[in-house]
């Protein structure tokens, strides 16, 4: 009953839209998913294997939360909605994580051997994330929306992209929450480019007209600016 309560009060502190005890015990499927998996996990250790699998699979049915019952998950985790997480036979999950839905935990070997992540405590794995293989997530560390981790994440890190880039360390944390304040490595790089490009063309133009030169005008510069209109109006820069 301890454990049970401290899963209810991990939803009221991670889920600003709970309002009351009866609405998380009947409508969170993570809540739901993290329980079943708890029984099929001890059913796992006890080498009741087809029991186990056929919990899971009956989990996966209610919840729409696929849990391998090998996979080992610490006290306060939390997936928030929930649709489409995928944590694979040896992942290992620490305390107090917390995942949004589409999260999937991803092995990337045919071997029977340690092939899925390592997850640390306090991290937060964003909607749609892949992380993918025998890699460790540190303790602390943030992984955005969409993002898809290949290699090993320290602790504190916020990773972001495809693949994922380490974008800012523990130095500059980031709220749990706020997605969108995410950093963006691909957006920084095309915002140089174009820096670079148009001192680039401002010089040319001097150079141009130090030397009398005269050059037609022509639409390229006219799209150039349309473009970094709409990559602005976009939110890139």
């Amino acid at each position: 009953m301890k454990t049970l309560k401290e899963d209810i009060k991990t939803v009221f502190a991670k889920d600003p839209a709970a309002r009351s005890v009866l609405e998380v015990i009947f409508c969170y499927p993570g809540l739901h998913a993290l329980w079943l998996h708890r029984v099929a996990h001890f059913l796992w250790r006890r080498k009741l294997y087809f029991l186990a699998r056929f919990l899971s699979h009956i989990n996966r049915f209610l919840t729409g939360i696929e849990i391998h019952p090998g996979a080992k998950i610490g006290r306060r985790f939390f997936i928030d909605h929930g649709a489409g997480v995928v944590i694979g036979e040896t992942t290992e999950i620490g305390d107090n994580v917390l995942i949004y839905q589409g999260v999937v935990m991803g092995g990337t070997s045919l071997k029977k051997e340690k092939r899925h992540p390592t997850v640390g405590n306090n991290v937060v794995i964003g909607t749609g994330a892949v992380a993918l293989g025998a890699i460790t997530i540190g303790d602390g560390a943030k992984i955005g929306s969409g993002s898809v981790v290949v290699k090993s994440v320290p602790p504190g890190a916020t990773v972001v992209g495809i693949p994922g880039r380490i974008a800012e360390d523990h130095h500059q944390p980031f709220p749990d929450l706020e997605h969108g304040k995410l950093p963006d490595p691909v957006a920084e790089a095309i915002r140089l480019v174009l820096r670079e490009q148009e001192k680039l063309g401002e010089r040319l133009r001097r150079l141009e007209g130090l030397g009398g030169l005269i050059v037609p005008k022509d639409g390229l510069s006219d799209r150039e600016k349309e473009m970094v209109r709409e990559f602005n109006q976009g939110g890139g820069i």
